[in-house]
């Protein structure tokens, strides 16, 4: 196994930039609401995309680790891994990760001192021990079909509050809401990629939650997901006046639904994978921006 020949084009691949948006999402949406009670503040605002970008940048590479040298990302039907494709030496892919997680905590830790929540410090390793055991360790909980909550907790609730709250100082109401639309968005990302990798995973003993409901009623769960960050959208134009033209983004929802349920290879999947994360942006800053203003 060698580096050679394994470009910064292949890191930044390793690096999986679609997913970003799903860091970015909850951020923007925390951000808004910082906005809306008259405490916005852009040093904070972007130490918060930082811990964000930063801890999904290490749970990406952390998932490549992990996963390349279970073997399981051997018969994959997505884009290559750098541990799995046998590339890149596991260790370098491991130290990666190290690094990005180590961005984050800085930019952390930067954080709990100027907002003086020391609460944060708890939370963020929380998110570290999350971000790794995911795939890692010798019983990850990736492998037990647990992700999905896992992520609508961390890359939807806890982003989106923590982001209002150490700008506000306190949990505004609105994040509760905005923060579950966030976490909708990132389990269906996670959802379909592992409805995308379900014959796969079942053969190498990953027992994702598509591998554990089957075919079928992962796609539907998918759909229900899809819809909910609509449903919490309804609730939300109850107060905020713009939000209801965030309802045109359900647009590109429709498109990714019928996608997901007419797709018959796992490719077609792939399509629908990078909508959705355009999707959730496009949302959040929608969304973001009528609570904000």
């Amino acid at each position: 196994m060698s580096t050679q020949g394994v470009s910064a084009t292949d890191w930044l691949a390793g690096a999986r930039p679609r997913t970003l948006s799903l860091a970015l999402a909850p951020v923007v949406l925390g951000a808004g609401s910082a906005q809306w009670a008259g405490a916005f503040d852009v040093v904070l605002f972007l130490l918060c995309v930082v811990v964000a970008v930063a801890l999904q940048i290490g749970v990406n590479y952390a998932n490549d680790y992990s996963d390349g040298i279970r073997g399981t990302d051997a018969m994959r039907v997505g884009p290559a891994r750098l541990t799995g494709s046998g590339r890149v030496e596991p260790n370098k892919v491991k130290r990666a990760a190290l690094s990005a997680f180590a961005v984050a905590v800085l930019a952390g830790v930067s954080l709990v001192l100027l907002s003086q929540l020391w609460l944060f410090l708890v939370i963020g390793a929380l998110a570290l021990v999350a971000a790794w055991f995911y795939t890692g360790g010798r019983r990850p909980y990736g492998y037990q079909g647990l992700g999905e909550v896992v992520v609508f907790v961390f890359f939807g609730l806890v982003a989106t509050m923590g982001t209002a709250s150490v700008m506000v100082g306190s949990i505004p109401a609105e994040t509760w809401l905005t923060g579950s639309a966030a976490g909708f968005f990132a389990s269906a990302v996670l959802l379909v990629n592992n409805i995308r990798d379900l014959e796969q995973d079942a053969q190498v003993g990953k027992k994702t939650l598509a591998v554990r409901l089957g075919d079928r009623p992962s796609r539907i769960l998918l759909v229900v997901v899809l819809l909910m960050p609509y449903v919490i959208l309804g609730i939300l134009s109850l107060v905020f006046i713009w939000a209801p033209v965030v309802f045109v983004t359900g647009i590109m929802t429709v498109v990714i639904i019928v996608i997901v349920l007419t797709a018959r290879t796992p490719k077609e999947l792939i399509t629908a994978l990078g909508l959705m994360s355009l999707n959730a942006v496009v949302y959040a800053l929608g969304l973001g921006a009528a609570i904000a203003f």
